[in-house]
């Protein structure tokens, strides 16, 4: 089988106070995104976004409807982000393929069509992050590149977090139904993302982390503002971040990371910020 998925179920902020740290990890962490010749995936109650990965070595991989989208196509009822964060590959998508090089992102809007995922070149193969929400509408399907992107930049190397902010699928680049996504690079010496923390309850968050070196770590925080966890993770891992969780994090390294977002409305503006002195 080359699809594989599981379902993550929503949490109430008052039980998840009570997590322990195997809990919590089971229940937000996604530990496996890629491995050779699968689709990995996660179904979450969340907005019902789905968070995955594809990496095609020997053979190219079929983005499959799998059973809790009960459509005859992925895509029937859903719009899809993908981001390849590994060697050179493709995306077909119906008839047509779209070439992606690394840190290179693809739209797809809904519609009933085939998707496959290509490398280039086994050795070297290509790693497509993948982020779906629902969709009530067909938008064209467009690939963006970092040059294509809405850029913000944000930070200092004095407060640590110095980055860049490549808002890629989003309203100034390119029409969706609710499906955000982009790309934060921390320059060296930098470790601290969005701070300070916020939350927004209209939508949910999803953070993938790469370019984090092998013998490092990413410290992810998450929770109420007055009641935050931590969750350690390694490179090529996500985190699932509920609408009433704040998401930041520290790493004992530089990193990359991709968040992505669905829910009521694509307002990137729309956050309730604390102070970071208020956080407990």
């Amino acid at each position: 089988m080359k699809t594989h998925y599981e379902i993550r179920y929503a949490s109430h902020p008052e039980d998840a106070k009570h997590y322990d740290t195997a809990r919590l990890r089971r229940d937000f962490l996604i530990e496996r995104i890629f491995a050779a010749d699968e689709v990995n995936l996660v179904y979450s109650m969340y907005d019902r976004i789905i968070v995955g990965g594809a990496m095609p070595v020997a053979e190219a991989l079929k983005l499959e409807a799998i059973d809790p989208l009960k459509a005859p196509y992925f895509t029937t009822r859903r719009e899809v982000g993908i981001f390849n964060v590994g060697g050179k590959g493709s995306v077909q998508v119906g008839d047509d393929t779209y070439e992606l090089d690394y840190k290179e992102a693809l739209y797809i809007g809904s519609g009933d069509r085939d998707i496959h995922f290509h490398s280039a070149d086994p050795q070297q193969p290509a790693k497509f992050y993948i982020n779906s929400t629902t969709a009530h509408k067909s938008y064209p399907t467009k690939k963006v590149t970092k040059q294509d992107a809405d850029i913000l930049a944000l930070g200092s190397l004095e407060g640590s977090n110095d980055r860049i902010i490549n808002r890629m699928i989003v309203q100034k680049v390119l029409d969706s139904c609710q499906l955000q996504m982009g790309m934060t690079e921390l320059k060296p010496g930098s470790v601290w993302n969005t701070m300070p923390a916020h939350t927004h309850s209209r939508r949910m968050e999803a953070y993938f982390y790469f370019e984090v070196p092998e013998d490092q770590a990413v410290c992810h925080f998450m929770g109420q503002p007055q009641e935050t966890r931590h969750i350690w993770l390694r490179g090529d891992q996500a985190v699932l971040s509920p609408e009433w969780s704040i998401h930041s994090a520290a790493a004992t390294s530089n990193y990359t990371f991709i968040w992505g977002m669905g829910g009521e409305n694509q307002d990137y503006g729309d956050q309730d910020f604390f102070p970071i002195t208020d956080l407990k």
